[in-house]
């Protein structure tokens, strides 16, 4: 653990404005705040990738937390839409979490995110045409499954995975972004239990202090975002995140 006393806090301004700016994002589009952190933390901190991996997903613990409670309180979340993606999610995290000890996730990495990309470019353009009514999603336990399969193996992905293809069958923005991110509490939890128990403690750097601070202070304002955008702009915006931030890991898992 850090020595706190000693330590120059102006320092960790930066993962404070880093955790605001992914949260903001994952807030109101129900996705990328590890992509988004992983990004910034990367390629413009040079922050190594194992110690920005580590320290996302520590910090995702407290920036669902608030994120969850935040939908709540702005009436997003849709309980049965919860109740149905909440169990295969967790089960399918830990299975990935399981593989991604023991066999090599990198593999089929730039298969999941070609795919997010087509999907990306799907919902832009869908946005853009043909602005969709909203209706009751049919396939929903199979989606939880794979979104916490992907997340655990690809380090990210529960979001853009269940997030898009939710929109995708045309159920209502907020309420998939309030859902969506509701459910991930419980699934980074346990992801995260599910990791500390293959591979032990993993230090406690100061930059995740600041992720955690910017983090829980926008999640609400992510949330009043989501019940204010409108169906079209929300297709839009989460069809260009999804789009770029999955043709950026693309290009460098073929790097």
């Amino acid at each position: 653990m850090p020595d706190l006393a000693s330590f120059d806090w102006t320092s960790i301004i930066p993962f404070v404005a880093i955790g605001f700016a992914a949260q903001m994002v994952d807030g109101a589009l129900g996705m990328a705040f590890g992509v988004v952190c992983n990004v910034l933390l990367v390629a413009v901190l040079g922050v190594a990738p194992a110690r920005s991996s580590a320290n996302i997903h520590i910090v995702e613990v407290f920036t669902t937390a608030a994120s969850g409670i935040s939908h709540t309180i702005a009436g997003n979340v849709d309980l049965k839409l919860f109740l149905r993606l909440l169990l295969p999610g967790i089960v399918g995290g830990v299975t990935g979490a399981y593989v991604l000890v023991n066999l090599d996730g990198d593999f089929v990495r730039p298969f999941i995110l070609a795919y997010l990309i087509g999907i990306g470019v799907y919902l832009f353009a869908r946005g853009i045409l043909y602005p969709p009514k909203h209706q009751k999603p049919k396939v929903v336990e199979p989606l939880g499954l794979l979104g916490g399969f992907l997340d655990a193996v690809g380090g990210g992905g529960w979001g853009p995975v269940v997030t898009s293809n939710l929109l995708v069958q045309g159920v209502e923005p907020r309420r998939v972004v309030g859902t969506v991110s509701s459910v991930e509490f419980f699934l980074t939890i346990t992801v995260s239990a599910a990791f500390i128990y293959h591979l032990g403690w993993q230090s406690f750097a100061f930059a995740t202090i600041g992720l955690i601070i910017g983090g829980v202070a926008a999640a609400p304002f992510g949330a009043v975002i989501a019940r204010r955008v409108s169906t079209k702009a929300m297709l839009i915006l989460v069809g260009a995140v999804l789009t770029a931030t999955s043709l950026y890991g693309f290009i460098r898992a073929l790097a």
